[in-house]
């Protein structure tokens, strides 16, 4: 493939997929909304995770929602008039938010075709596809390619997390409420990961250090597995947990981790305190 001053093929994704600041010429990104009282808001554009952790801390209530199709339809026809010939409209999984459907309809409206692709993960697993498919769009891809792609290093990532209170997962309705229940009765700290696209709690300890040392553990795991492994970790409020972790993989692993805070919209269904580790294969 020989790269292309102006890509045919152009990459959208969602602002849940948390990316590290920097922009990428074949890649842009729909932000979606949050709500807290009265008022809407663009994460990444007037909102921001530790804008979410405040409220949340003050005792605010906060939601979100997809964006909406017209969203959508703006960003290709945007891709559009910059050359784009196709695009690969790659989501957050459809079992936590409509976002993949706003876009299955927006692109039945856009000028030039739209391949959506439902990544079945969140985060910096959406995050690292979206990279990867937007590079090879970069290069000269063709539609199927950078689909493949995206698909692929969606389906290579593991996402794991631990939060201080389930409340704000099962309020949201991304959690059930007996996997709730269960980890409030019996004193236990979870640990959470994306499955299939669904979150669930796959292990229970009893202490925030079991946990994290629990978490690394499993991402150290996941990155022996992997050719090419990518890390993230993310965090909602205060870095400096966040931080260490990525220090500790880096000793453990020799693969420097990005850091980032989770989305505003993912932040305000994890809730302030979460810390998540992402690991994918850049090549799987």
């Amino acid at each position: 493939m020989s790269p292309a001053k102006h890509p045919a093929v152009h990459v959208v994704t969602d602002s849940t997929a948390s990316l590290p600041s920097g922009d990428h010429p074949a890649l842009s990104v729909v932000p979606l909304h949050v709500l807290a009282g009265d008022e809407v808001f663009l994460e990444g554009i007037d909102v921001s995770p530790d804008d979410v952790a405040h409220r949340i801390g003050a005792g605010e209530r906060v939601t979100t929602s997809q964006p909406t199709p017209h969203a959508l339809v703006t960003a290709y026809e945007a891709a559009a008039r910059a050359g784009a010939r196709s695009i690969v409209s790659v989501h957050l999984s459809g079992d936590l938010s409509g976002t993949v459907h706003a876009a299955a309809l927006a692109a039945t409206r856009s000028p030039v075709p739209v391949r959506v692709v439902d990544s079945r993960t969140v985060a910096m697993g959406l995050g690292f596809a979206a990279l990867a498919a937007a590079d090879v769009a970069a290069a000269g891809g063709t539609v199927d390619e950078v689909a493949r792609r995206a698909i692929a290093v969606a389906d290579s990532s593991r996402a794991i997390f631990m939060v201080e209170s389930l409340d704000h997962l099962r309020r949201g309705g991304r959690l059930g409420v007996a996997a709730a229940t269960l980890g409030t009765v019996l004193g236990v700290r979870p640990l959470l990961a994306v499955r299939d696209g669904r979150i669930e709690v796959i292990q229970k300890v009893r202490t925030r250090g079991a946990a994290v040392d629990r978490l690394i553990q499993v991402a150290v795991d996941s990155v022996e597995r992997r050719g090419e492994p990518e890390l993230a970790v993310h965090y909602l409020g205060d870095d400096g947990a966040a931080r260490d972790v990525a220090d500790r993989l880096w000793d453990e692993t020799g693969v420097r981790a990005a850091v980032t805070p989770v989305s505003a919209v993912v932040g305000a269904h994890a809730g302030p305190g979460v810390l998540a580790i992402v690991v994918a294969d850049r090549a799987p």
